[in-house]
């Protein structure tokens, strides 16, 4: 019998949830990096609605002292190693869907925070909360798709 993360159709989610924390990885390293920055970013300052330098330099823009674009690299790497390596491991779809599940509940927290709290949005901060939606997303499919292949 074939293991659920073998079939076509799991190979292509797990592909595209692969680009997908790979982009995740990306837009991460650019909000650590300006979270270090000094200078201003150009590319986001669009009004008072649209600064990630507020954002990304704000009180909330760490966990116990750790970097939350940090923690998007983290997780986005474990998601990234997860679909790649681990794709033939039959509790691949539970994991992928908890992990991103997680991702995407801290993404929302983090989104409440800069709409209602700080008032400002973020470019790089909103682009990840669209990855890692499609990324939980995808993996759920890939969950559901696991759990009806089994029965």
């Amino acid at each position: 019998m074939m293991l659920p993360a073998t079939t076509h159709l799991a190979r292509r989610i797990l592909l595209a949830i692969a680009v997908l924390a790979a982009g995740g990885v990306l837009v991460s390293c650019v909000s650590l990096y300006h979270h270090y920055g000094t200078s201003d970013t150009s590319y986001c300052d669009i009004g008072q609605n649209f600064n990630c330098d507020i954002v990304n330099r704000s009180t909330y823009s760490t966990i116990a002292g750790i970097p939350v674009a940090l923690i998007g690299i983290i997780g986005y790497v474990g998601v990234l190693t997860l679909a790649t390596f681990y794709r033939h491991k039959s509790e691949l779809p539970a994991m992928l869907a908890m992990a991103s599940l997680a991702g995407l509940g801290l993404a929302l927290y983090l989104t409440y925070i800069e709409g209602f709290i700080l008032a400002t949005w973020c470019i790089l901060c909103l682009s990840s909360l669209a990855l890692i939606f499609s990324i939980a997303v995808l993996s759920s499919v890939l969950w559901r798709h696991s759990v009806a292949r089994a029965d």
